[in-house]
C-alpha cells in the first residue's frame, strides 16, 4: 500500500515571491513531491528553473481513461539516441546498463558543478541536432509559448557547445538516463526503479529501473537558476537600487 497521507492530489504548495509587476522582479513556486516549478519574472525576461517533472507510474487510468505523464521526455531522448550512428552512440553511451537513480542535479544540488561528458554536439548533422533539441523543447515548451520561443533560441545558439550522456538501452521500453548539457540548459530524464508506489503497477521495490517511475528536470546553470543572476544585474543596474 502506499503511503497516502504523503502521495496525495493535495500535498502541494504555491509561494509568490514580490509583487506581479511590469518592471519589478517576482516570482512563485509550486511546489511538491513528484512536481516543482520555479518561475521568476523581470520585465519581459523569464527564468522557468529549476523545476521537476516525476510520476510513478508514467502511465494510469483514470475514470477509464488511460493517462500518461513524463511521456514526452521518453520519447524525445530514444528518438535522438536512435538518430546516432554507432560510432557516435559509443561516444554518447557511457553505459549499456542503468542505476536505480542517475540525477546529477535534482533536489539540493543547486549550482552543481559537472564536466561535460559524453558526445559533443556539433558532430550532429542537422536532423540529428533537431532531435536532440526536441529533448530539451519537451521540457522548455511547457512555459508560455512566447518565453518558449526565446529560451529555444537561446539553447539552439549553443547547439555546437552541448554534450549529451547516456546510459541504459536504446529500446522503446528500456530503462535510460540521459543529460543534455550546454553553457545555458541543462536537462536529465531519469527511468528510476520503482519506488513507494510500486504496487501501482504490479513492481515491487528492489526491482530494476523503468519507464514506470520517471524523474525529469530543467536547470538553468552558470547560476541563473531562480533568475538569480537577472536579479542580481537589475540590483546593480536600476538606478533605485543604487
Amino acid at each position: 500500500m502506499s503511503d497516502t497521507n504523503a502521495f496525495n492530489e493535495d500535498a502541494y504548495y504555491w509561494t509568490m515571491m514580490g509583487t506581479p509587476s511590469d518592471g519589478e522582479p517576482w516570482g512563485f513556486q509550486f511546489d511538491g513531491h513528484h512536481l516543482v516549478v520555479n518561475y521568476f519574472v523581470l520585465g519581459e525576461q523569464v527564468v522557468m528553473s529549476p523545476c521537476f517533472w516525476g510520476s510513478e507510474p508514467t502511465s494510469m487510468e483514470i475514470d477509464g481513461e488511460t493517462v500518461t505523464v513524463c511521456h514526452e521526455e521518453v520519447v524525445a531522448g530514444l528518438a535522438f539516441i536512435n538518430s546516432l550512428t554507432s560510432a557516435q552512440q559509443a561516444v554518447a553511451i557511457e553505459s549499456a546498463t542503468k542505476s536505480n537513480e542517475s540525477m546529477k542535479a535534482g533536489a539540493f544540488s543547486d549550482n552543481a558543478v559537472q564536466e561535460y561528458t559524453g558526445l559533443r554536439c556539433n558532430v550532429l548533422n542537422s536532423a540529428q541536432k533537431t532531435k536532440l533539441l526536441g529533448i530539451v523543447e519537451a521540457f522548455v515548451g511547457r512555459a508560455r509559448a512566447d518565453v518558449a520561443k526565446v529560451r529555444m533560441a537561446e539553447v539552439r545558439k549553443y547547439v555546437d557547445d552541448t554534450y549529451v550522456t547516456w546510459a541504459g538501452g536504446t529500446g522503446d521500453d528500456d530503462a535510460f538516463y540521459v543529460r543534455v548539457h550546454s553553457p545555458v540548459v541543462w536537462v536529465e530524464v531519469d527511468c528510476q526503479a520503482p519506488g513507494p508506489l510500486a504496487g501501482a503497477y504490479g513492481a515491487q521495490q528492489g526491482d530494476g529501473a523503468t519507464q514506470k517511475h520517471v524523474h525529469s528536470i530543467i536547470r538553468t546553470p552558470n547560476g541563473n537558476d531562480y533568475g538569480r543572476e537577472l536579479l542580481r544585474q537589475h540590483y546593480l543596474t536600476s538606478p533605485h537600487h543604487r
